[in-house]
C-alpha cells in the first residue's frame, strides 16, 4: 500500500498571466487507505474522501511546513467530518459516523442530508505559530466542493471553481478519488472568468468519470481551461496518508480522567487499550503505566 501512495502527489498550475491558480489530484490511494482503515460505508467514503482531496488542494498552495484542516459540523447524520492536510502531502481524515448509511439511496450518493445544515471551520496551521488561523461560514449545500469555494470567497475573496469525486465500485470501495481546484487572483481579465464558466458549461466535467476513464491530473484541467494558456508549476511532494497520534497523546488523553477514575481502573486491574480512530494504530497502556499517570496527577494537585 504505502509504495502505491508514493507516486501520486497534487499537481499544481499558473495561467501563463499568473492569475489563476491551480491544482489537481489523483488521490486514490490515500482515500481508499482512509477507507481500508475506518471500514467506512459509502457515504462517509464520499464525505471524508472529498474533503481530504479539498484539503490536499488547498494545502498545496501554502507554503512547506503549513497546514489545513476542515471541519464540517452539521446537523445531518455524519455530524462532523475533518480532514487535515499539509504543503509536504501528507494527509488524514475522519469522521466520527463511519458506518452510516440512509435507508435507501435513492438519492445517490448525495451528502446533503447526511451532512445536513451547519458550518464550515477552516484552520491554517504555520509551524511557529501557537494558534492556527481560523475562519468560519455556514455551509451552502453540504457537497464539500461548493462550501470550500463559498469559504474561500467569503473568508479571502477569492473566487474559485473547487470540483472533487470520489468514485466507488459495487462493493462500495473506492474505485477513484481526485479532483481540481481553479482560485481566480485579483488583477483578472473577467473575460478569462467568463471562458473558464463557459467552459464548465459545455464540458461538465465529472472527474470521477475523468478519473476512471484514464485521467491524469493535468487532464482534469484541461476542460476548466480551454482556449486559456496555463503551465504546470514543479511541486515533487508524495502524498501520504499520515497521522500524528502518539503514546504520549493517549497518556494526556487518560490524564482527563481525574484521580478517582484512574484508581478505579487500577483497583479493576483494567490494562487501557486505544485505538486511533483515525488510522487505526493500537495503543495499550499498562497497569504500572496507570499508576505512573495517577502519581503525576497527584504531585500536580500538590502545587
Amino acid at each position: 500500500m504505502a509504495k502505491e501512495q508514493t507516486k501520486e502527489r497534487v499537481h499544481r498550475f499558473v495561467s501563463k498571466d499568473l492569475t489563476l491558480r491551480i491544482a489537481a489530484v489523483d488521490a486514490t490511494s490515500v482515500v481508499a487507505h482512509m477507507q481500508d482503515l475506518q471500514k467506512t460505508a459509502p457515504i462517509p467514503t464520499v464525505a471524508v474522501g472529498r474533503s481530504m482531496v479539498g484539503a490536499l488542494l488547498m494545502a498545496s498552495n501554502l507554503k512547506d511546513g503549513q497546514q489545513v484542516g476542515l471541519l464540517f459540523k452539521g446537523s445531518g447524520p455524519l455530524q462532523s467530518v475533518y480532514a487535515e492536510a499539509g504543503y509536504n502531502g501528507q494527509v488524514r481524515g475522519y469522521t466520527p459516523n463511519p458506518t452510516y448509511q440512509p435507508a435507501n439511496y435513492d438519492k445517490g450518493l448525495s451528502l446533503k442530508d447526511a451532512m445536513g445544515i451547519g458550518l464550515l471551520t477552516v484552520a491554517r496551521h504555520q509551524p511557529f505559530q501557537k494558534q492556527p488561523f481560523h475562519g468560519t461560514v455556514e455551509m451552502v449545500s453540504g457537497e464539500v466542493g461548493d462550501d470550500i469555494a463559498h469559504y474561500l470567497n467569503q473568508s479571502h475573496q477569492i473566487r474559485s471553481v473547487v470540483s472533487l469525486g470520489v468514485y466507488l465500485d459495487t462493493n462500495g470501495k473506492v474505485a477513484k478519488a481526485g479532483g481540481v481546484i481553479i482560485e481566480v487572483m485579483p488583477g483578472v481579465d473577467e473575460a478569462v472568468v467568463d471562458r473558464i464558466q463557459q467552459n464548465y458549461e459545455k464540458n461538465r466535467p465529472n472527474i470521477s468519470k475523468m478519473l476512471m476513464d484514464g485521467a491524469q491530473p493535468v487532464d482534469l484541467v484541461k476542460p476548466f481551461m480551454e482556449g486559456i494558456e496555463f503551465e504546470e508549476l514543479e511541486h515533487d511532494q508524495s502524498l501520504e496518508y499520515f497521522c500524528p497520534c502518539t503514546k504520549d497523546r493517549v497518556v494526556r488523553a487518560l490524564e482527563t480522567l481525574g484521580e478517582a477514575e484512574l484508581q478505579d481502573m487500577i483497583d479493576k486491574k483494567e490494562e487501557v487499550h486505544v485505538t486511533c480512530q483515525v488510522c487505526g494504530k493500537p495503543y495499550n497502556v499498562t497497569i504500572p503505566e496507570v499508576e505512573a499517570i495517577k502519581k503525576h496527577l497527584h504531585k500536580e494537585s500538590m502545587h
